[in-house]
């Protein structure tokens, strides 16, 4: 396979796995798509659907929305973008580890779709961060803080993969052996330069690696591993401190 196609295929992958974007345009004639070698193309589709959420807002701003509508709207095109992916995964997750008396049974709440009252916590609590987030940023950062964070959340997926084992071998994630977590790394700081000033590059990345450790140990400790859902909700909860630290940064500065 062709270095083209190979990135072609990885795109696929990524974009495929972590938006419902229709991509039959870009798959055509790609072939098998591998997964786990998309990894590092992950940071890249959160710094995509930031942008594109940043943009909605910004255009809202623009008709004349009041900001907080402004807001919403921004975040239900990001959650129809990505079809609640991350937010579904941090529903069950919170569900699972708190409502459950072992990993055996912390697993199998987890994959029940029905979501519980620390779901529904949960989500309203990170998604009204989001919401807060957006009614407070100036219209010329919403953009790169978005596209930041979208980075960082998806980065926090690949390295929170890399570090542990897979705590069941039926499910998606426990095919994602072969995580290409250094060209994500890599990706991930090109971007991340290139739109933040470098103290806040540095203080989202701060930020992500502890919520990375913090959500590690605790996987470990309650279930053994990871699953697609924990993974889902790394990325909702390092989104969440990389906005909150973007204020605490700037402000300081």
């Amino acid at each position: 396979m062709s270095v083209l196609r190979r990135v072609r295929a990885d795109c696929v992958g990524g974009l495929g796995l972590l938006t419902r974007l229709p991509l039959g345009w870009l798959a055509r004639g790609v072939g098998d798509v591998d997964l786990a070698r998309s990894t590092w193309t992950w940071p890249l589709v959160g710094g995509l659907v930031g942008l594109v959420t940043g943009g909605v807002f910004v255009g809202a701003r623009g008709l004349g929305l009041p900001v907080g509508m402004a807001a919403v709207w921004a975040v239900v095109v990001q959650v129809m973008m990505t079809g609640g992916l991350h937010e579904d995964g941090l529903a069950d997750t919170v569900d699972g580890m708190f409502g459950g008396r072992d990993a055996a049974r912390r697993l199998e709440i987890m994959r029940d779709s029905r979501i519980g009252s620390y779901g529904a916590l949960g989500l309203i609590l990170l998604v009204g961060m989001r919401v807060g987030a957006l009614c407070g940023l100036s219209l010329g950062w919403v953009v790169p803080v978005l596209v930041g964070a979208g980075v960082m959340s998806r980065l926090g997926m690949v390295v929170f993969l890399r570090c542990l084992p897979p705590a069941r071998m039926d499910g998606l994630a426990a095919g994602l052996l072969r995580v290409r977590w250094l060209g994500a790394i890599f990706g991930s700081g090109m971007v991340m330069v290139a739109v933040l000033p470098l103290g806040v590059v540095l203080a989202m990345a701060g930020g992500a690696a502890v919520v990375v450790a913090g959500m590690r140990r605790w996987a470990l400790a309650r279930i053994g591993g990871h699953t697609g859902d924990v993974c889902g909700a790394v990325a909702m909860v390092v989104e969440g401190v990389c906005l909150s630290l973007f204020y605490a940064v700037w402000d300081a500065n």
